[in-house]
This record gives structure tokens, sequence and C-alpha cells, in this order.
């Protein structure tokens, strides 16, 4: 349902323009509040855009909900379900289409009921004369009967029912419009009775029939109507009594018009269920001597209603037992046309004041038999509406089955321990550098989020979150932050990858992107868990009181803090920060980290479809469609060894002559161009092994054969870049972005040595698994290896041997480095440790690298610029 603020709206375009006015407004202020405080514009942009989003979600709620109700109400109604309805509570356009799409649905289930009780009423009312015709047939063919006038008059009227049956086909049609109009003429009551009860004699039904009419009754009426509803009266009284029985037939005058009492001897009708029995299909299937179809009791309801009287069952007389039925009629029917429509209802027109309407009373009350209580007519039943249909939500409509929601129930606990690790870790992480704080508020998203999620117990993503340990490890050990950084990205995506507990690159790569996604797909499972703060103990009441109280004590406790010193004082030893500025940044870190653990805490547990196995491989026809590129490439790989070879034996002056460069610019041009080689090799391997056939030993060896010899090829062409960086290092040194490429080029040479196994084995769905977590570990193993320290001892090293460093660069390298650089001569340490002084970290901040790189300069005298000429002398050019 839409938000009832905008329910009163009239017009879409208006609530169109109030939400994007209300969303600007709320990421304008949350925007300035940000930039006044001083929050960093990476956190502030994803803040802001997360609570106009969230503001747009409560505003907009159930604004087009209307139009998806419509979408899967149409798909029920083309099935021939017309009892659906949409919710539709807005004044706006929308609103008026859910409206007239209800008007529409109720006229479609009227138009589909009248269909139906034309085929009912049809079937009806031609079994009776019919049953009557066979058993005159029947009883001339045996010869229990002889043929004479009186039996042919009785056959011939039958048929002659029947024929005019075909004939009501028309009237019945215009019944169902409530468009029917009454044949009346002057009907002589004993005749038709009579010719009433014998039609129902021919029956096989062994009951008899007493017959009691007031001298010269003659009535205004339709006679065609008034034997439909006799007959009808009748055969529900025969079928209900018990053999030999008596049904009883009595019409008499009364004032203003005349009274019809069809009366048996069987069990009877309970008071509760007298009125039920006039409704279509109502047959009290429980009665003794219960059956038929219960329309003929509705038929004769819609007659008396017709004529504008009123029928009713009434308790049978002082000291018998049985069924008694009161038609009340008037001298004279109404004039009017279509009061009664048997398919869509009672007649709203009441019957002539003058004409007596009995209500069936308990048969412990005789008193009432003669004089029952008036009441209105009973509409016939309508069927009863379906609940209003829920439509697909948007979302679901839009994931698809890549993340369906199923209906995750919402989560309180989740909810409560995202918002506490935010509210951790805006105490613990503003004005602080990485370190330990920032370990403890790591560790604790993680554990959230692992303890929520549905593959808590994969040993895939065990492994990963232990991986992911390690990695969030790096800020206490680690003041490099570029390690430390790129720890924590790996750190995130292992982390996805192992709530998904995918097994495909693709997989991971769709895990990844679930992250940021989630903060869409989750909304419908936020507001689950949100609403079920109202199942708890703590009422939605007290909750607003306490948001309230807080706010107050806050908002007055900063302005009296900012404008009284004493004040401010006090308040300092209870809460230790109340600066505005610094409120604004923790709000905006608790709201940012909350966010993000909680998306990830939805993807643990709702996790998306990410394993879906792809098509089939599909085998090319012929076996050179895949092998002739593949040996093409091997001929590429093994030309550019054999330059490779022609380098080495031919020397640097071969080199120089052939190509006019030296071979340091030689080695550090090519390095790129064969990393980028060597990732496209495994994606050649990938698409030669899907589309090479497997059904022959031919096959497979010359699978294994050409795909193995390029990665043979390929682990050549690793080394052989390895060997250049190598030789690139020792001429211009060491620096971090060079050692991170050598590592990532020998995580490449390893996954081809994975795709290797696999080529040998004929199985790879080990590999991306694999390939991913070794990736994480060689990630970790360079952590642990210090790479800034590393680096240093490298570059100093290299300054022993050649009297060169690049000081400038040394002096930029973390606190890491510190320990290595403290071992230079002390006429050339202050090159690369000036500038740098011991801090003052609190036990929240403590990072190793940090503390050891104090101890180191506390024990040093301060280096004050300007520095020694040697670092100009010796520095590289």
């Amino acid at each position: 349902m839409s938000s009832p603020l905008l329910d009163v709206v009239p017009s879409i375009k208006v609530k169109l323009g109030l939400l994007v006015a209300a969303s600007v407004t709320v990421a304008a202020v949350v925007a300035t509040i940000g930039s006044g405080a001083g929050v960093p514009i990476w956190l502030g942009i994803p803040v802001t855009v997360a609570l106009a989003l969230g503001v747009t979600q409560l505003l907009a709620s159930g604004m087009t909900s209307p139009l998806r109700e419509m979408t899967a109400a149409a798909r029920r109604m083309a099935t021939g379900d017309y009892s659906v309805r949409v919710t539709a509570t807005s004044r706006d356009e929308v609103g008026e289409l859910g409206f007239a799409f209800n008007t529409m649905a109720e006229d479609l289930a009227g138009v589909d009921r009248q269909r139906r009780d034309l085929v009912a009423n049809v079937s009806h009312e031609i079994r009776t004369p019919l049953a009557a015709l066979c058993a005159v047939l029947e009883n001339l063919v045996d010869g229990v009967a002889e043929p004479d006038p009186s039996i042919a008059r009785s056959a011939l009227a039958q048929a002659e029912r029947l024929s005019a049956l075909a004939a009501d086909l028309l009237d019945l049609a215009r019944v169902d419009a409530g468009e029917v109009s009454l044949a009346t003429t002057r009907v002589d009551v004993r005749d038709l009775l009579d010719r009433a009860v014998a039609e129902a004699s021919v029956t096989a039904r062994q009951v008899s029939y007493d017959v009691s009419v007031d001298q010269e009754l003659m009535v205004e009426a339709d006679p065609a109507r008034i034997q439909q509803l006799v007959a009808n009266l009748l055969d529900n009284a025969s079928r209900h009594s018990p053999a030999g029985g008596v049904v009883r037939v009595s019409a008499t005058t009364t004032t203003g018009g005349w009274r019809l009492e069809v009366t048996d001897r069987g069990p009877g009708i309970p008071g509760a269920d007298r009125e039920r029995v006039f409704e279509r299909f109502g047959t009290l299937t429980e009665t003794e001597g219960g059956g038929g179809t219960g329309l003929g009791l509705a038929i004769a309801r819609w007659v008396t209603d017709l004529h504008g009287g009123h029928i009713a069952f009434v308790d049978p007389e002082p000291g018998s037992t049985g069924a008694r039925v009161r038609v009340e009629l008037p001298d004279r029917p109404p004039t009017a046309s279509g009061t009664a429509r048997p398919a869509g209802g009672r007649p709203q027109t009441a019957p002539p004041s003058s004409v007596g309407a009995d209500t069936p009373t308990s048969s412990s009350n005789p008193s009432s038999q003669e004089s029952p209580v008036p009441t209105p007519p009973t509409p016939y039943p309508v069927p009863q509406v379906a609940p209003p249909v829920t439509p697909e939500p948007a979302l679901d409509a839009l994931f698809g089955r890549f993340w369906p929601d199923h209906g995750v129930p919402g989560n309180l606990r989740a909810l409560s321990a995202c918002l506490g690790v935010g509210l951790l870790a805006a105490i613990v992480l503003p004005f602080r550098d990485l370190g330990l704080g920032t370990f403890i508020v790591l560790l604790a998203a993680g554990g959230v989020i692992l303890g929520f999620s549905a593959n808590r117990r994969s040993p895939f993503t065990l492994a990963c979150a232990a991986l992911c340990v390690a990695l969030a490890a790096t800020v206490v050990v680690r003041d490099a932050e570029w390690i430390v950084v790129l720890c924590l990205f790996a750190g995130g995506a292992l982390c996805m990858a192992g709530l998904a507990n995918g097994r495909t690159l693709p997989a991971f790569v769709l895990a990844g992107l679930a992250w940021p996604l989630a903060g869409l797909r989750g909304l419908p499972w936020l507001g689950r868990s949100a609403r079920g703060v109202t199942g708890r103990a703590t009422s939605a009441a007290a909750i607003r009181t306490v948001v309230l109280s807080l706010a107050g004590v806050l908002v007055f406790g900063l302005l009296f803090a900012s404008a009284d010193a004493l004040f401010a004082e006090w308040a300092g030893r209870l809460l230790p920060d109340l600066e505005l500025d610094s409120f604004v940044l923790r709000a905006f870190i608790t709201v940012f980290v909350g966010g993000v653990v909680l998306a990830a805490t939805y993807v643990g547990l709702n996790p998306p479809q990410v394993s879906a196995e792809g098509g089939p491989a599909r085998p090319v026809a012929n076996r050179y469609e895949w092998l002739a590129p593949v040996l093409l490439v091997d001929a590429v790989f093994i030309a550019f060894l054999v330059a490779q070879a022609a380098v080495i034996f031919g020397g640097h002056d071969y080199l120089e002559r052939t190509t006019g460069l030296t071979y340091a610019d030689y080695v550090h041009q090519g390095f790129g161009q064969l990393t980028v080689a060597t990732a496209l090799t495994l994606l050649v391997v990938w698409a030669a092994a899907r589309k090479a056939g497997r059904t022959t030993t031919a096959d497979l060896a010359w699978l294994r054969g050409s795909l193995g010899l390029l990665c043979a090829l390929t682990l050549v062409v690793v080394a052989s870049a390895l060997h250049r960086m190598s030789l690139y290092q020792d001429a211009y040194g060491f620096t971090e972005l060079r050692l991170l490429v050598d590592v990532f080029e020998g995580w490449l040479g390893l996954v081809v040595v994975g795709v290797m196994v696999a080529g040998v084995t004929l199985r790879a769905r080990w590999l991306p698994r694999a390939a991913l977590l070794s990736g994480a570990t060689l990630l970790v193993g360079l952590a642990a290896i210090n790479p800034d320290a590393w680096i240093a001892q490298q570059n100093i090293d290299r300054y022993e041997q050649t009297g060169k460093a690049d000081w400038f660069y040394l002096r930029h390298l973390s606190d890491d480095a510190v320990p290595a650089l403290a071992t230079l001569p002390d006429d050339v340490a202050e090159c690369a440790l000036v500038g740098r002084s011991a801090g003052d970290d609190d036990w929240l901040e403590f990072n190793l690298g940090r503390h050891r790189a104090h101890d180191l300069i506390g024990t040093r005298p301060a280096f004050v610029p300007p520095i020694s000429t040697a670092c100009a002398r010796t520095s590289d050019d």
C-alpha cells in the first residue's frame, strides 16, 4: 500500500514531484551537514545516496503496487478466477484505475455467474419433464399402463413443456440481464394445481397428493411461471417425503392476495437452514432424503419475487412433522420488469405490505406457526471475494532468477548486530590510524557476516573466512598502506565469494557485484526485519519515546556544551567528545559501516544464484576448427622463445645493432606485454577445451598435446618475464609496484600449472577455487615478508654495490622499512629517515610496523633539513 501521506494527493504527477523534492532536500541537507563537519567525500556520497534512496522508498512505497496487482489479477482472470481484487487506497490516477479494475472484475464475475446459472437452470428444468416423459413411455412399453387419452395428454404436456423450455432460453437470458416481462392473465388456481399434480404424479416416487383450493380462486399471474413455481415445490416435497407419504397442496385467499402452501411428511428443515435452502446449490445433503442440484427452490424464489411475493419455510402444523413452504402472492403482480435476478441476487423490491411474510422459526415455539415474523428478503449468495492478490514485488521482477527473495524472513538480530558494528566503528575509527582498533571492527563485522551466512558450514566458505582474518590482520602488523588496502580489498572479494559459495570465475564476479546490489535487493528484507521491532516486548511507542528522548538530550547537550566551558568539562568526563563535527562524522561512519555490513549479511542470508551451471559445452564438428588456432598460437610462442634465445646467445651488442635498444630498455619494454600474453593464454586454453571433442582417444591426445605444449611454452614466457623484471630492478632499483607485478606474474604461472594438472585429469571444477585461494594466500605471504622492508633492504644492497640509491623514494616508504633503513651508515641514514618522528598512538592504533619504527626513531637524533649533501651525490639520475 502507498504511504498514507501520499494517498491523499490526487495526482501522480504531484506525487512524483513531491517525491523528487523530498529526496533532493534530504540529500542536500545531509550533504551540507557532512561537508560542514568535514566528512570525507568518499564517505559522504554513499551515505547521502543511501538516505535519499531510503526516503524515496518510504514515500514511494505502494505507488505502483496497484499496477503490479492488476498484472497478477489479469493473469488469474485469464484462468477463470474472477474473484480477484486489487488494493486501491490512493486518490490519484493509479488509484482510480484500481477502482475501475475492481468494478470490471465484479462485472465479469457477474457475467460468469450468469452464464453458469443459465446452464444450471436449463439443465434442471429439462430434467424434470424428461424424467416424467420417460416414466410414461416406460410404463407404456412395459405394459404397466394401457394407452389412453389421459396418459397421452400427460406425455404431450411433458413434451410441450420441453418445447416451452427451449423458448424459455431467451427469457432466461433476459432474466440474467435483469429484464423480464410477465405474460400475465387470469389463472384458475385449481386447474393449474391439478395439472401440476398430474405431471408430478407420473414420476416414480411413491407419494400421493392432497390438493385443497378455495372455490373459484382466480388470480392475475403468469401461468407458465406459476407452473414452474409449483412444479419445483412439488418436486422438492416428493423428493423428501417417505414412501407412501402424502404431500398436501393448499391455495387460499388472503387479504390483498393469495397463499400457496406445500407440506410434506419428511424430516423437515432445521430453522437455521431454512434460508440457505433457497440459495443456489443450497441442497442440505446431510438431511435424510436430500439430493438434487439445489436449484429448484432458488428458481421458486425467483418466480415468487418476480410476481412481487414472498416465499419461506415455516413451522409445520402442531402435532405434525415435515417441511412446510408458504408462498405469499399478490392478486396482481407488479408491472415493472426486472424485479428479480436469479443470477445476480435477490431483488431489492419488497413484497406488498398486504402480503404476510413468514420467517422460519424454531419448532420449539409452536405459537409462531400462524404468525411468523416478517423479514426482508435474503439476497442470493454471492461468491466469496478472494483476498486481494499479492503482486510480484518490483525487485523480484528486476533481479529475476539470479537473486530470488523467496520471502526470506526478517531477522531483527542480524539488523541489530550490523547496527552494533556500525556504532563500534563510529567509536573506534575516527581520528585514529589503521591498527588494532580497525582489526577489532573488521573481526566484529566478519563474525556477524559469517554467523548469519547460510553457507557458514561449507569448507570453502570457512577457508575464505580464515584467509579473510589473515588478510585483515595486516592492519595490525603492517604500516604500508598499499599492501594493507590491497589485502582489505582482496578480503572483501574473498568474503563475497565465500558467502555465495561459487565455483567459477563468473560466479566470483557476480558475487562481488552482489555486495553493492544488496543495498537494493535487500530492501524488502530490511523492511521485514524492521517490522519485527513491534513484535517484541518493546512497543513502537516506547521505541519512539527513547529515540526522541536521546535526540533531545543530544541536541541540548551539544548546545550547552558549546556555550559553557564548565558544563562541557563535566559532560566530557562522561562523553569524551561532544563536538558537533565529531558527532556528525561518527553518525556518517555508523550509517556507512553498518550499511556495508548489513548488505554483506543479506548476501550471506540469501546468496544469489551464482553457481548455476552454464550451458553444456558444444564441441565443433571438425577437429581442425579448434586445433588449427591452437597450433598457430603454439607456433607464435615458439618463435618468441627463439627470439629470446637469439638475444641470450647474441649478446647485448647484437640486440643494440638489431633493434637500437639497450638491454635495460629492451627488458622494460616487453614485461607488460608478456604479462598480458600469460593471461590471454588461460583464455585460449578455456575456449579450446570447450570446443574440442572428447569422443575418441585421438581427440584426447590432440587436446592434451596441443594445450599442454601451449601451457609449457607459457611457463617459459613467465620465467622470461620474471627474468626481465629482475634485470630491470637490478638496473633501476626495487619498488612496490615492481614487486607486486612479480608476485602477480608468479601467480599466473601457478595457475598455468594448475591448468596443466586439470588437463591431465580432465577435471577442472576445483581449479577456480584453488586459483582464488592461492592468490589470497600469496597476498598474505607478500604481507608476511614485510614488502617495504624487503624493498628497502634490496635498495640498500644495491647502494652498497653501486653507490646509487633513490633517497626520495626510500624516504616515502612506510614505517615498515625503518628497521632496514636504520642499518645505513649515519652519514646517509638521514637521507632516508628525514622527516620521521616517534608517534603517540593509543592502544587502539597499535601497529607493529609503526611501533618498531618509533622505537628506533626515538633512539636516533632528530634530522633537520637541509639534509646532508651526500644524499644528492648518491641519488639516481
